[in-house]
């Protein structure tokens, strides 16, 4: 739910961030951590068998509308600043960043038909949970940023690197309550938040919640 528009930019390859990454603030043992990788699990196996038939739709949709690439992958950050290939659906034109990285506008020009739809929906994202059934993400957790954005933001808000002291997720307390609308600055206060404070309840809390902004697309770009 990255407020950039994330499409097809390549990124430069930044330092690992490990030895600088406050694990301190994290809260949680290791049978919360089996816990929450048992429920990345059962929910995206859950989640993949309605998401598959909505790609291969989407994707069809995607495809019929401007003939180009029905999927994208991108270098992100994830737990320890170790960097992975975050998958999605393409919801802009393919030039979509000729210039370079950018922030997508509430109504912006580059997000193709289908696009507005899916990124409302989230439908976009659904990928992902490729990402989390391979262990690189999590259902909850930071959205992963680029590394080059990763090292910008961190030279702007110290501190914006203890983002990747767990896991990234598909969906954050900071997704739900910001979305795309959502400035790095409160990002990483809402990051943190959720940091330290994990828990089951918290978890349920941010699953509710995420329903919620699926059904109304409140934050969507």
């Amino acid at each position: 739910m990255s407020g950039y528009a994330d499409e097809g930019c390549k990124v430069s390859k930044d330092p690992t961030y490990k030895h600088t990454i406050d694990y301190s603030m994290v809260k949680g043992n290791i049978i919360f951590d089996m816990y929450q990788r048992a429920l990345d699990i059962v929910l995206s196996l859950i989640g993949l068998l309605i998401g598959v038939p909505l790609i291969i739709i989407f994707g069809i949709l995607i495809k019929i509308e401007d003939n180009g690439p029905i999927t994208y992958n991108q270098e992100r950050l994830g737990k320890d600043g170790k960097k992975f290939y975050i998958y999605k659906l393409r919801s802009m034109r393919t030039d979509a960043e000729k210039f370079g990285a950018q922030w997508a506008d509430k109504d912006d020009p580059r997000i193709t038909k289908v696009g507005k739809f899916i990124r409302k929906t989230r439908i976009d994202e659904i990928p992902q949970l490729f990402n989390i059934l391979k262990g690189e993400m999590s259902i909850i957790g930071p959205r992963p940023e680029r590394p080059s954005f990763t090292e910008e933001f961190n030279k702007e808000i110290p501190g914006f690197i203890n983002r990747l002291a767990i896991k990234p997720g598909l969906t954050g307390w900071a997704q739900v309550n910001g979305g795309y609308e959502i400035t790095p600055e409160q990002k990483l206060i809402e990051d943190v938040y959720y940091i330290k404070n994990r828990s089951i309840t918290l978890d349920l809390k941010i699953l509710f919640k995420t329903v919620k902004v699926v059904l109304t697309g409140d934050g969507a770009r």
